[in-house]
């Protein structure tokens, strides 16, 4: 996995994974605001096929807000992604780093958003272990 990143694969099918993820995600205060299929827009827009490719847009309302607080303009690296995509195996879940996401704020902007990322991230590293879990 990149180093923007962390991902779990899951042996199961997409949907199971996918109200797996919801359930994980919720359970650490996030919500999923959008979904993305991919694949389906990739047909219809260029004729393009690619496996099942859908992205979740997740957020946790405290952090955002907090974020927000600190630079209205934090709003373009939200919300979190959080994509699911078929492989042999099963179900990649691949969910961007809040760390990494945030390293691109302006010094001050970071040092006043404090533990924000990290928090985001710790959350987030408890959704891929649950998936891993089972």
């Amino acid at each position: 996995m990149a180093s923007y990143g962390m991902s779990t694969t899951v042996n199961r099918p997409r949907e199971a994974v996918r109200e797996r993820v919801v359930a994980a995600l919720k359970d650490e205060g996030f919500g999923v605001l959008t979904t993305i299929d991919v694949q389906g827009t990739l047909r219809e827009k260029i004729g393009v096929e690619i496996e099942p490719y859908e992205i979740l847009g997740a957020c946790n309302p405290s952090l955002a807000h907090r974020a927000l607080e600190v630079d209205r303009s934090i709003g373009l690296l939200l919300p979190c992604n959080v994509v699911l995509r078929e492989v042999p195996e099963g179900v990649e879940v691949s969910i961007q780093d809040p760390e990494a996401m945030f390293s691109v704020a302006d010094a001050e902007a970071r040092q006043r958003l404090g533990d924000l990322a990290s928090d985001a991230r710790q959350r987030l590293a408890r959704v891929i272990a649950a998936l891993q879990r089972g």
